[in-house]
């Protein structure tokens, strides 16, 4: 506890993040049947572990309320980000790490297999208010042989960036908060390795220095557009849009503040395709403003895009008519 502290206190760091505390939670955790105890009500929860857990985040939330806690829980323990006075363990966030391994694995695919793994895209969305989650890409995959996050890309050298960009794109326009390894904000080719720095010449290359202008621009707009974080751990804050074109591997979601016309459209396209005409119902009629597009030559993209904005189509309701861009995702707002 004294030492949670200490480092808030002497070195004003923001958070503190708790590694394994599954195992920490669980009895049984990696023990087969025989090797461990159960507690005294015969169940395999830790009750001291628990009860742990609960002051130390009582006593960082008491002492210094603006900062954070973040578990890296890997199991369905409930309430791990729910405050102890309801009976959570306190935690300001949970690492949300099927998202990491589910999106992980569906981007490292080549395009014409993700139709196969739609779902890997679709499914955190069935739990992603459950707990306040962080999105990690974290030190653990880029190490031991996992290969950096560019490394995980498929496809040619211009594909491969352009992967990473869609990714990273649909990253933020996810809800949760985000979580970068360093390194990952400039696409490091290589692992990480504790012996060596960064690989910061690679800046020099205007494919690594455009993903390094994007996170730049997309933390901008994260800070920027109350869409993409007022409601961030409310199911009222999300809405998809388009869930079933698994053959075109597009996928898009209306982000939403608490005004009434805090609204994102973000729409990605995990295919090297571009799609003419395409079709989106919107909630609101009028003009919307493309945002960001990390297809944009300012990334090291191919340009192609809406124009800098779009009007809806009317009908029987609004409708967008979009050119979406390969590889890549585009984030709409509507004027006004």
């Amino acid at each position: 506890m004294s030492n949670a502290l200490f480092w808030l206190e002497r070195y004003g760091i923001d958070g503190l993040r708790v590694d394994a505390v599954a195992s920490m939670l669980y009895l049984d955790y990696s023990r087969p049947a025989g090797e461990w105890v159960p507690n005294q009500f015969g169940g395999r929860e830790n009750l001291d572990a628990i009860a742990f857990l609960r002051r130390f985040n009582t006593e960082v939330f008491a002492r210094f309320p603006q900062a954070t806690t973040a578990a890296e829980e890997s199991t369905a323990w409930p309430q791990v980000s729910r405050p102890v006075e309801y009976g959570g363990l306190g935690f300001g966030y949970k690492w949300n790490m099927g998202w990491m391994h589910d999106t992980l694995n569906y981007i490292s695919k080549d395009p014409i297999h993700r139709k196969h793994h739609h779902g890997d895209i679709l499914f955190g969305l069935h739990y992603a208010f459950s707990e306040n989650f962080i999105l990690p890409l974290s030190h653990d995959e880029v190490v031991h042989g996992k290969r950096s996050i560019l490394g995980r890309m498929p496809g040619d050298e211009w594909q491969r960036f352009a992967n990473l960009r869609a990714y990273y794109a649909f990253m933020f326009g996810h809800p949760g908060k985000k979580l970068m390894f360093m390194g990952c904000e400039f696409g490091q080719e290589r692992e990480w390795h504790h012996d060596h720095s960064l690989d910061w010449h690679l800046l020099d290359n205007r494919n690594h220095a455009g993903i390094q202008t994007l996170i730049r621009d997309l933390n901008k707009l994260y800070r920027t557009l109350p869409a993409l974080h007022e409601l961030d751990c409310d199911h009222a804050g999300f809405e998809w849009v388009v869930t079933d074109d698994a053959n075109g591997n597009v996928f898009a979601w209306i982000r939403k503040g608490s005004g009434a016309r805090a609204r994102c459209l973000v729409m990605v396209n995990f295919s090297p395709n571009v799609y003419y005409n395409y079709r989106i119902a919107v909630p609101l009629g009028g003009t919307w403003r493309e945002v960001l597009n990390s297809d944009s030559a300012h990334y090291g993209g191919s340009n192609v895009g809406n124009v800098g904005e779009v009007r809806t189509v009317e009908g029987s309701a609004p409708e967008l008519n979009l050119t979406v861009p390969p590889l890549a995702a585009i984030f709409l707002v509507p004027e006004g």
